[in-house]
């Protein structure tokens, strides 16, 4: 979420005014977080927002760097009557080249929030930029079509984006081959998930990775229903998708490993403007996670890094080890209830799970050479091997 506040203390912002019943300034969500942490040193190059994760892009360097983008890249005044409206300013849209994106799935409830002329703006920076999209599109087919991303070994990363009305996200966005909008799911339905995989199987090649991103439930709770992983493991089973990309909650959700292949239930935001908003501190959505995955040549996971960092004067920084312990212990008994574990690595967490290769004490697979396998953050594949707020 790099508009509205944060898109002011960029060196380029859009008009501060906001059409919000809480606030009619951007600049009121920069005033609230330096009220809490301190100045921000505004006007702030685009890569002081990324702060420590730029050094974790660095030191992984993934294949793939894959981010929900729910900002529309625009200075378009036609505003959608829903409450809350990101915009970030299109000359400002260099802080996602800072930072490396390769990727933004755009099926989300903020793409549209300035129309359809704001989507089409969105589209047109970022092919300027050269990051490629999916989710959203001029038309049905530009909206449903995956980005297809480059990979070590001549590999690919298909990146297929999806969103559901559960999210919030109007009916009236859903793309038609008339109308930009964003590719909606009518519902998490078995025939929603064949149809999915009959799209998928005829894109896919030998040793493609699959990543299903999908914008679905509410901002905030801990609560999986049962029609989401149903629905995830029918993506795995019948479109033999590699990882599910899952997010709307602002904060991190349960993890499943099924059938070696990785569900993200609720990634969490990655980046906001809520720094000093009040409510919901149970959730710790000053927190951040930096999902680093590692797939086998054979498209079945081989591992999870997870690095947590907190928002703090609108930059990424390392979470305290304070911090870290909790969100080991929140997400060690919200993937607990699925069968996998999460405990402190070298760089933060990582994820142990029941399969071929591992055991409950820890992991057991085999030791890997430079370009065995592949990383993918946020949901990012890495570019010495097969790499996503």
């Amino acid at each position: 979420m790099t508009g509205r506040g944060i898109d002011q203390v960029l060196p380029n912002p859009c008009d501060p005014r906001l059409h919000e019943s809480y606030a009619t300034s951007a600049g009121d969500y920069v005033r609230l977080a330096e009220n809490m942490n301190g100045p921000i040193p505004k006007p702030v190059e685009f890569s002081y927002i990324w702060g420590d994760a730029l050094e974790e892009w660095r030191r992984v360097e993934p294949d793939a760097r894959i981010v929900n983008l729910e900002t529309s890249i625009t200075r378009s005044e036609t505003y959608a009557h829903k409450g809350i409206n990101y915009r970030m300013s299109p000359e400002n849209a260099g802080c996602l080249r800072a930072a490396g994106i390769d990727c933004c799935v755009l099926a989300n409830n903020h793409v549209l929030d300035w129309g359809c002329q704001g989507l089409v703006d969105t589209l047109e920076v970022l092919q300027q930029h050269n990051v490629k999209t999916t989710g959203a599109g001029r038309d049905i087919a530009q909206a449903r079509a995956p980005a297809i991303l480059d990979a070590a070994g001549k590999r690919r990363v298909l990146v297929f984006s999806f969103a559901s009305v559960t999210s919030g996200t109007p009916r009236q966005w859903a793309a038609t081959p008339d109308k930009p909008g964003v590719h909606l799911l009518p519902n998490l339905s078995n025939s929603v998930a064949d149809a999915i995989a009959e799209q998928v199987e005829q894109i896919r090649r030998p040793g493609d990775v699959v990543v299903a991103s999908i914008h679905w439930g509410p901002n905030w709770g801990y609560e999986i229903p049962d029609e989401q992983r149903s629905f995830a493991h029918r993506l795995i089973d019948q479109a033999n998708v590699s990882i599910v990309h899952g997010h709307s909650s602002h904060h991190p959700k349960a993890i499943e490993a099924y059938k070696d292949r990785l569900v993200l239930y609720g990634c969490g935001d990655f980046f906001n403007d809520y720094e000093g908003i009040a409510g919901y501190e149970e959730y710790r959505g000053d927190l951040a996670i930096m999902y680093f995955v590692t797939m086998e040549a054979a498209g079945s996971l081989a591992g999870v890094e997870m690095v947590p960092l907190q928002i703090k004067r609108f930059r990424l920084n390392r979470a305290p080890a304070e911090e870290v312990a909790w969100l080991q212990q929140t997400l060690d008994r919200e993937a607990g209830r699925f069968g996998a574990r999460v405990e402190p690595s070298a760089h933060g967490l990582k994820l142990h799970w029941n399969g071929p290769k591992w055991r409950t004490s820890g992991f057991q697979g085999p030791e890997r050479s430079p370009g065995s396998g592949s990383h993918l953050y946020g949901a990012r594949p890495r570019k010495t091997s097969l790499n996503p707020s």
